[in-house]
């Protein structure tokens, strides 16, 4: 677009970028509801979308600069990144966290040695090659496995391994893969092994200090305007990656780490937090898989497409599930759990991007290693993720049990010292049939609105709660957490739940009488006001 190599960009050329830009992004809108149809993961449809207006395709436009990608790609996937972790749920994945970590570690060791040597003795690449394509394809990519793990009810237990394991793999295959391609060989593989070790405990370090850190500032200092806290939120990730590579850590376990804890620690805002993250992932992921798709050739990938097909199959029906097999090993997983695990093994962008290390390093053949995991990545998909439901099906390992869990966010109320809460009621959540009075929310909390089809009233401590209603909660900041423990408990196990075990230590419920029968805002003061004082 630019006729000159110095010439900067004029108002004129940035129009037609906008322009393009725009509609490319509207054809990829367009492309996730064909997407959901069809069961195809929407990144097959995002690389369609790039080499349809690349060089063999429609606009034939030229692009070939793999440095700019990488770097492209590298952001990109630091944004996927923190919008899975904001969306990982610590209760499913922390069962499942040792398995992750040896699937992510282990697992991808014995990946790399299977992948290679069947690289190197089934297609004749030589060995710096044969282990630079083991290492770039044994990485799950966490943009592919949340979006199609999402759409599929599993047991939590193989949800979050499989999460987990996506956002942790990243972080040992990218220090093995530069370690690969760089000038020097590898002298010594334990001192590889030493130098990954110490680059995840630094990259988990600053990710946990971060994202600890970040939610307490996010919880005890109020913004003037809710928009901000989703920038916040993105922010403070961001920074994690950023602070962990500088530090010669891993950025990605760091991004990973940071994000998960501020995804599941209640901050004010959540699901606007949560929403404006998927945003931003959605807008990654469509800019990192169409620049994938331009910097492809097509009509140079015919040489190359047996090679991709059985170094894939090697990986897929070899490679993968020894992976799972010897890394799950102390832990007694069920084998169909296990069988599952190993076709779940999704591979997506990350393995382009790294592919695109070599080449950026001038390695000898790096363009043959791009072209065979482009083809690779495309063919194996296109067989995993439509076939990955019915596979669960067939292996009786679909979750049958929708999820009841409340949605609550929370908006500070700063001059009050309280938090109003806002809860939305499921299809399936016990607190269906609940009286107002019989939430025995803690003193200090109320229940001051209930909005049901539309229509909002002050609800009396015999208002019956139903599935659909959406409440508003007005709690001080001393009990505000155990409002909310309260609530989800009585969601989980009904009015009888602080008999049950599942509750918490409340008061009467009164706080849903006296405050509500004088109006919201006398209620809810008078209660805020003494609880301050």
């Amino acid at each position: 677009m630019r006729e000159g190599k110095d010439r900067p960009l004029t108002v004129h050329q940035l129009n037609e970028l906008l322009l393009v830009s725009s509609l490319v992004l509207l054809i990829a809108v367009a492309a996730v509801r064909i997407s959901s149809r069809s069961g195809l993961p929407s990144l097959l449809l995002y690389l369609g979308i790039g080499v349809v207006i690349g060089q063999d395709g429609i606009f034939h436009v030229k692009f070939d600069n793999a440095g700019l990608t990488q770097v492209i790609g590298y952001a990109a996937l630091v944004v996927i990144l923190a919008e899975g972790g904001l969306g990982t749920k610590w209760k499913e994945v922390r069962p499942a966290l040792p398995a992750a970590a040896a699937l992510s570690t282990v697992g991808v060791g014995v990946s790399v040695g299977v992948t290679a040597a069947a690289a190197h003795f089934l297609v004749g690449l030589e060995w710096r090659q044969a282990l630079i394509i083991g290492a770039v394809v044994s990485s799950t990519d966490a943009a592919a496995v949340f979006s199609v793990l999402r759409k599929v009810p599993l047991p939590p237990r193989v949800t979050g391994a499989l999460e987990a394991e996506s956002g942790f793999n990243d972080a040992p295959v990218v220090i093995i893969v530069v370690a690969l391609s760089a000038s020097g060989p590898v002298e010594h593989w334990y001192v590889l092994v030493g130098v990954i070790a110490l680059e995840l405990a630094i990259g988990a370090c600053i990710g946990l200090a971060v994202g600890f850190a970040g939610a307490f500032g996010l919880r005890h200092v109020a913004l003037p305007a809710s928009g901000l806290y989703p920038i916040a939120v993105m922010a403070i990730a961001v920074s994690a990656y950023a602070l962990g590579a500088t530090a010669h850590g891993s950025g990605f376990l760091a991004v990973y780490v940071a994000s998960m804890i501020l995804g599941n620690s209640k901050l004010p805002h959540a699901p606007a937090n949560r929403g404006f993250a998927e945003g931003l992932g959605w807008i990654a992921q469509i800019g990192m898989f169409v620049l994938l798709g331009l910097l492809v050739t097509p009509h140079e990938l015919g040489d190359d497409f047996l090679p991709a097909l059985i170094v894939g199959l090697v990986l897929t029906v070899v490679a993968r599930p020894l992976s799972v097999l010897i890394s799950l090993l102390p832990f007694r997983i069920p084998w169909q759990e296990q069988a599952l695990m190993s076709w779940a093994g999704l591979r997506g962008a990350v393995p382009i991007i790294l592919a695109t290390i070599p080449m950026v390093s001038q390695i000898q053949g790096s363009l043959r290693i791009f072209n065979i995991v482009f083809i690779l990545v495309v063919v194996y998909t296109l067989v995993q993720g439509p076939t990955l439901p019915w596979l669960a099906r067939a292996l009786h390992l679909r979750s049958t049990s929708a999820a009841s869990d409340l949605g609550i966010e929370s908006a500070p109320l700063e001059r009050l010292r309280g938090h109003l809460l806002s809860v939305a009621i499921p299809e399936r959540s016990k607190m269906h049939g609940v009286e107002v009075g019989e939430l025995r929310m803690p003193s200090g909390s109320a229940v001051t609105l209930v909005v049901r089809d539309g229509k909002s009233f002050v609800p009396s401590p015999a208002t019956v709660l139903r599935r659909g209603d959406e409440l508003l909660v007005v709690a001080t900041d001393p009990v505000r957490d155990a409002a909310e423990r309260r609530l989800r408990a009585v969601a989980q196990g009904g009015k009888l739940a602080g008999w049950l075990g599942t509750g918490t230590s409340s008061g009467t419920g009164t706080a849903s009488s006296g405050g509500n029968g004088s109006g919201t805002g006398a209620g809810t003061g008078a209660g805020i006001g003494g609880r301050s004082g």
